[in-house]
């Protein structure tokens, strides 16, 4: 198991390194090439993957101090591949001499002799390279970059936007993985009878007090998609703050409500729930492949109002509607979600959120023409840049006077910045979720 675990992992860690896939694509595509069945061999190689990802610039920066005057550039994927996830597993997860020597032995089994014969030599020089010393003399930014995991450009960044003690904070925080949160689904039964049913498979659950029907999970015997209660709809897998911009938007049953970036369906499950299935809900999003996820989805929740559209918003929705609520999750650069997708941040630059909020304002201008007298538009992105966010917002509303931010409520996280303090704020170091904004917009009757 071991082996095939080691092999899966370094021929994922070759296709992101090689395609730029994301690390679940990337995962899918070894795991068919290699014909590897054994969930435990699979999940060893996620775990490895990801946490290798996640300490990508921090492993390489040891690699290309000993390789010098080489670096990982000059190697095949393969080979650096094992480097990386031997650096992990040998300096930052476990010291062990013992340990180190069995992976050495089954790096040559799975590569071949001959493809580490010219980093033998590495292997032992990782083993008693001190970190302290090798970072020592560093510009700040780029040390912290290296010691948090993130890129230095968006350690500056957030040097920038939170302060240096705030952003600090963050940065330490954004690198771990953020609790599993899960939303009950009422539409199947009530709360009470949810709970019992949930509970009766060992899985523990803490209420969110500022929610409706959001548990924090606190322990579970085997994964939640493979429980009973998954495959039955009571519950969906979905971060706090995606619960948040649902319960803003504040969907009321019998309206007409157009869902945006619809897909995989964790937004359009939960409007269903909030509107009792009364009323009509048109999901569109770009992606045939996406829909087909989020028509999986709605089935297991037992959502009834709903209706996939495959379109590009950017360009235009072919509809002929107006909406009491549109919403609209963009896509967007993720910031804030590095600890669930730590691959994403090695993908961007400084660029990124530029590109990304020109994408955002096309959409959300479409979206405008869609929201009737006195409806509501819904914007939220798991980004913290103010480029995709609250300038979105502002632009927006210079080009629309028709539309006037309103209160978000529940209220659970911070201010907007820029002035915009009716918006809402979430940060992983604070609020324990995705890095989130939400923003609300009332359309004023002509």
């Amino acid at each position: 198991m071991l082996r095939e675990a080691w092999t899966l992992a370094i021929e994922t860690l070759s296709w992101i390194e090689l395609k730029r896939l994301g690390e679940r694509l990337a995962l899918t595509k070894a795991t068919k090439q290699l014909r590897i069945k054994d969930p435990k061999a699979i999940g060893l190689a996620h775990r490895l993957v990801s946490e290798t990802l996640r300490k990508k610039n921090y492993i390489d920066f040891l690699l290309n101090s000993v390789l010098a005057p080489r670096s990982l550039n000059d190697l095949k994927l393969g080979t650096g591949a094992f480097l990386r996830i031997y650096v992990y597993e040998t300096k930052l997860a476990d010291g062990n001499l013992d340990k180190a020597a069995r992976i050495a032995r089954m790096g040559r089994s799975i590569l071949g002799w001959w493809n580490l014969k010219d980093v033998e030599e590495v292997l032992g020089e990782i083993l008693s390279i001190n970190p302290e010393q090798v970072l020592k003399g560093l510009e700040e930014t780029k040390k912290v970059g290296l010691l948090t995991y993130h890129p230095t450009w968006f350690v500056k960044y957030c040097f920038k936007l939170l302060g240096r003690g705030e952003a600090l904070k963050f940065l330490e925080n954004s690198a771990d993985i953020p609790p599993v949160y899960v939303r009950l689904n009422t539409l199947n039964a009530p709360e009470e009878t949810l709970l019992k049913s949930i509970e009766d498979e060992k899985i523990v659950l803490e209420k969110v007090p500022q929610l409706k029907h959001t548990y924090k999970l606190l322990e579970t015997r085997k994964p939640l998609t493979r429980t009973q209660s998954f495959s039955k709809g009571l519950f969906y897998i979905q971060d706090k703050a995606s619960c948040l911009a649902a319960e803003i938007a504040d969907p009321k049953p019998g309206t007409t409500v157009l869902d945006i970036c619809a897909a995989p369906g964790s937004k359009t499950t939960y409007l269903a729930q909030l509107m009792k299935n009364k009323g009509e809900i048109i999901s569109v999003d770009y992606s045939k492949r996406r829909i087909r996820v989020w028509k999986r989805e709605t089935k297991r929740m037992g959502t009834e109002n709903v209706h996939p559209i495959v379109a590009d918003t950017r360009k235009s929705i072919p509809l002929n509607v107006s909406a009491d609520l549109v919403i609209l999750d963009p896509p967007c650069t993720s910031t804030g979600t590095f600890g669930k997708t730590p691959d994403a941040k090695w993908r961007l630059t400084k660029r990124s959120m530029l590109g990304m909020s020109k994408i955002q304002a096309e959409m959300i201008e479409q979206c405008a023409e869609y929201v009737k007298d006195d409806g509501f538009l819904v914007y939220s992105t798991c980004s913290i840049t103010v480029e995709e966010n609250e300038m979105v917002i502002e632009n927006f509303l210079k080009l629309h006077p028709e539309f006037k931010l309103v209160e978000s409520k529940p209220r659970i996280g911070l201010p907007g910045l820029r002035g915009l303090t009716k918006c809402q704020r979430l940060y992983p170091h604070i609020h324990e979720c995705n890095g989130f904004f939400v923003a609300k917009l009332k359309k004023e009757t002509a």
